[in-house]
């Protein structure tokens, strides 16, 4: 469930911004499996963050990887799992409910568990990539 009335409105788009759900996690997670893979993601215009409803498959994995520019929220919407923290990748819970802060430059895993993992990540939305002129001194 995505809403149309969110879209262009704002900063890019005409009109005063408008709260507005935008999906609903629960029903998401619920519906027939996806093994692994992105179930929704923030597409609003004028946004500025990103956002995405991620579903691990059973004993799926994403391995250590540090994020060095943006801080990220990680909320478990159902399943369980473990959250690998810092270098020795030391095992954290996750559990339905947990809302874990992954600061910039950590480096973090995620593991499901026997049923499956999906959770919401959060994080300040990356600008594009612009082509500039050698005129405008980049």
């Amino acid at each position: 469930m995505v809403s149309s009335a969110a879209r262009d409105t704002g900063p890019d788009g005409a009109g005063q911004p408008q709260p507005s759900p935008l999906c609903d996690a629960r029903t998401l997670a619920g519906d027939p499996p996806v093994p692994t893979g992105v179930l929704w993601k923030l597409a609003e215009s004028g946004r500025q963050l990103d956002a995405n409803l991620v579903r691990l498959a059973p004993g799926g994995r994403v391995a250590p990887h540090a994020e060095p520019d943006l801080d990220v929220l990680v909320h478990v919407v159902s399943g369980e799992g473990t959250l690998g923290a810092g270098p020795q990748d030391e095992p954290l819970p996750l559990t339905e409910g947990v809302t874990v802060w992954l600061p910039h430059g950590s480096t973090r895993s995620i593991g499901a568990g026997p049923d499956g993992l999906v959770y919401l990540t959060v994080h300040g939305r990356r600008p594009g990539m612009r082509i500039r002129s050698h005129r405008d001194g980049s």
